[in-house]
């Protein structure tokens, strides 16, 4: 079995939302002293390769401890969306070549190589985002998730968050950012999981996200 790892590390010097504070990792207890380790992690629930439910958006909706385990586990497909330049739409057209691929998938992961700007000021740019007809797809589709290499489904610049909105005013699924090694994956489907923490209420999670190959 071929297992690709599509998770950022945590740590304290990682990227977060611009106004959003980094993750602290400060140890509580060391080897020489207490005869284990043992560490305190302070961060925020939309840290790293995260998952938005939601319940991000809307008050009173669905939340991630409320979806049932197989939320998080199915059959994925990556969208090579890797032709559209710096602040570009993706359409359909970028979806009509993996055929009825993109229907039977519970997931669509688009690459747009951003996770090669990690850890510098350009992964803070203009990624290329979904437009308005790839969305509507998505919405009239039966898609666990939905998942990005950039630091959200919307324009960095975008204060309003347009597409959350729209994805999960009407819709229980998720929606996965910050993810990795995508172009790994290949052009056909594949099993994938992205299990978050089971955290009461939640808003959002870190998440370990995995593609692997029978």
């Amino acid at each position: 079995m071929k297992v690709i790892d599509l998770t950022h590390t945590i740590e304290n010097t990682m990227p977060v939302y611009p106004g959003t504070e980094p993750p602290a990792l400060e140890p509580v207890a060391i080897y020489e002293e207490d005869g284990f380790k043992e560490t305190r992690i302070t961060m925020t629930t939309h840290t790293g390769t995260h998952m938005d439910p939601p319940a991000h958006i809307y008050r009173g909706s669905m939340t991630l401890d409320a979806f049932p385990p197989d939320q998080f586990i199915g059959k994925a497909l990556v969208i090579d969306c890797t032709s559209v330049s710096e602040g570009g739409l993706i359409t359909m057209d970028h979806l009509t070549p993996y055929g009825d691929k993109v229907k039977t998938a519970d997931f669509l992961l688009f690459y747009l190589g951003w996770d090669e700007k990690w850890g510098t000021d350009a992964y803070f740019g203009d990624y290329p985002c979904i437009d308005d007809s790839v969305l509507d797809y998505i919405l009239a589709g039966n898609y666990k998730g939905i998942g990005f290499d950039a630091i959200s489904i919307d324009p960095i610049a975008d204060e309003n968050i347009t597409r959350h909105k729209k994805l999960f005013k009407n819709k229980d699924m998720v929606n996965i950012e910050n993810l990795c090694n995508l172009g790994l994956c290949g052009s056909d489907l594949f099993w994938f999981s992205c299990f978050p923490l089971k955290i009461i209420d939640s808003d959002g999670s870190p998440i370990r996200a995995v593609a692997w190959f029978e």
